[in-house]
Order: C-alpha cells, then sequence, then structure tokens
C-alpha cells in the first residue's frame, strides 16, 4: 500500500508505504487500510498542525464510488466490502471518498500530469494487466456499473491464449507486461526473465526480444485502435511498468496506431508524467473533492 497527505493544489507533503498482508486474509487488508490510515492522520496532527480534512482510498477490483463500496477483487478476496462507511468511522466522520486505483491515477494525470488541460484523454495503464482511465472534462467516467475503461479485455487475436476473465486472446493476455515477460522468457529460455529484460535486448537488437516486442505493440495497437474509435480522446497517456521502456516502447506503438487508422484522428500518444505517485495523488484529489461537496451541500 501506498499512502501520503496531500495539499489542495495536489503537492504530496508526505508518503509512506505497508505491506497489505492479504496474505491473511480479505478481513486483514481492511484493518491494515484502516490502521494505515489513522498512523498517516496522526503523522500529520503531529507534523503539520492539525488533522486532515478528508479521507481518499484508492481499491482495485470493481469499485461502486457513489455507495462506497469495495465491490469485487479477485486479487483481495473482497465482497461488498464498505470501506468509505468504515474508513470515516475510524477517522473520525471526516469527509470520505472511495475510488478505483486506475480511475484514480488517470484523475491525477488529468489534473497534474500528462493529460493537464485536456479535455479528452485515455490514460492506460500497462502492467500485470492493461486497464484505461476515460478522462473528460476534468473528471474520469466510471461507467453505469464501475467498471468503464476494462480495455484489456477487449478481445485481439480470437482464439489465443485464455484469459482470467474466461475469453480468450483479450489484449491484456497479449499486450501486458506480464504477457512481454511470458513470451521472452520462453524465448530467451530464461523462467526468470522480465517485461525490462525484454526491452534491454530490444535496444541491443536482439532478434529474439524484437518478435517479441513487435508481437505485443501489434496487439496492442489494434485493441488502442479500438478504443480510439469509440471514445475519440485527445490525448492518449501511456503508464504503467512497460511504459518505463520509454521510446522503445512508444515511438513504434505511435507508428503502429498510425498505420491502422483510417477515418480516425490520430491522438498525441505521451509518457505518464506522475509515476507510481498517481494513484496517491488521485485518491487525494478524490478527498478534496469530497470536502467541496460536503461543504457546498
Amino acid at each position: 500500500m501506498k499512502a501520503a497527505l496531500v495539499a489542495a493544489d495536489g503537492t504530496l507533503l508526505y508518503e509512506a508505504r505497508r505491506p497489505t498482508h492479504r496474505e491473511r486474509g480479505p478481513q486483514a487488508v481492511v484493518t491494515a487500510i484502516l490502521d494505515f490510515a489513522a498512523e498517516l492522520r496522526a503523522h500529520g496532527e503531529r507534523t503539520l498542525g492539525g488533522p486532515a480534512a478528508a479521507a481518499g482510498v484508492a481499491v482495485p477490483g470493481v469499485v461502486d464510488d457513489a455507495r462506497g463500496v469495495a465491490v469485487y477483487s479477485s486479487n483481495i478476496g473482497w465482497r461488498e466490502v464498505p470501506l468509505r462507511s468504515l474508513l470515516a468511522d475510524r477517522l473520525g466522520g471526516i469527509p470520505t471518498a472511495l475510488g478505483h486505483d486506475l480511475r484514480c491515477g488517470g484523475l491525477a494525470e488529468g489534473r497534474l500530469g500528462a493529460g493537464r488541460d485536456q479535455d479528452r484523454f485515455l490514460f492506460l495503464a500497462l502492467g500485470t494487466g492493461i486497464a484505461a482511465a476515460i478522462g473528460i472534462d476534468g473528471r474520469i467516467e466510471p461507467g453505469a456499473h464501475g467498471s468503464a475503461g476494462e480495455i484489456g479485455h477487449i478481445v485481439v487475436r480470437p482464439g489465443g491464449r485464455r484469459c482470467p476473465c474466461g475469453q480468450t486472446g483479450c489484449l491484456e493476455t497479449e499486450a501486458s507486461a506480464a504477457a512481454v515477460a511470458r513470451d521472452w522468457a520462453e524465448a530467451s529460455g530464461d523462467p526468470a526473465a522480465t517485461a525490462a529484460d525484454c526491452a534491454r535486448a530490444v535496444q541491443k537488437d536482439d532478434p529474439r526480444a524484437l518478435a517479441v516486442w513487435r508481437g505485443a505493440i501489434s496487439a496492442l495497437a489494434d485493441g488502442l485502435v479500438t478504443g480510439l474509435t469509440l471514445l475519440d480522446p485527445r490525448t492518449l497517456i501511456i503508464g504503467g511498468g512497460l511504459a518505463e521502456a520509454g521510446e522503445t516502447l512508444l515511438a513504434p506503438l505511435r507508428e503502429a496506431v498510425a498505420e491502422r487508422l483510417t477515418f480516425q484522428r490520430l491522438p498525441l500518444i505521451v509518457p505518464a508524467a506522475l509515476g507510481d505517485a498517481a494513484g496517491c495523488l488521485g485518491a487525494g484529489l478524490l478527498a478534496w473533492d469530497r470536502l467541496s461537496v460536503e461543504v457546498t451541500a
């Protein structure tokens, strides 16, 4: 878990990390979050002259922002956890917001990072999986059921590898950092190989790595063209672990996307600006937004 004290303008005042204790079960993760939030509040009181005005928490899985409920997370084992109310109770009733981790990262990139001043953008996180946040006029679209932006489950290779979602050939099974690591481990014969190892081999013109990299970029471009056709963003922001390859990824990706477009407009394709601080910043922005709503009300 990552946490921060965040000023109203998005400045990070303090950052910390703690283990989730996921191995101890779903309730242990809830307890860890509540304890961590209480520690953070106490730190602010000691060092910043007063308690936090509001709290925000970002979690993975399916999240009902409006109800403040962590609906489902396969990684943690949650089902219908009323996390917002639990956190508010632990922190003395201060205004509290709950959001999806990827959408929080997109919110921060949209307001403070690479999407700043853009009316429409798509923030894509390329990590163990692939997901997107849809940015519209300074807010992130959650969808009707809390699952907007699941671009990783667009089928780009029908009949391909089976995805945990039950489909075959999903974008994240073909082009995520985990997929690149899997394919490079197989091609290189090194079971411990990573996506970063593959990127370094690409930079050395290793033909095996180039084949893996081109396959992933081809699948990624196919998925992105579907997303761009539906959403028509001005800017496409690429983040997550795979994006750490920089122009080794972005230059051929821009070319591959451009080659596939017909009537669509090519968006600006840029790297994310905030790194792994984006989720914390987004949770902080949610907290400030929640506070402003309650003050107005």
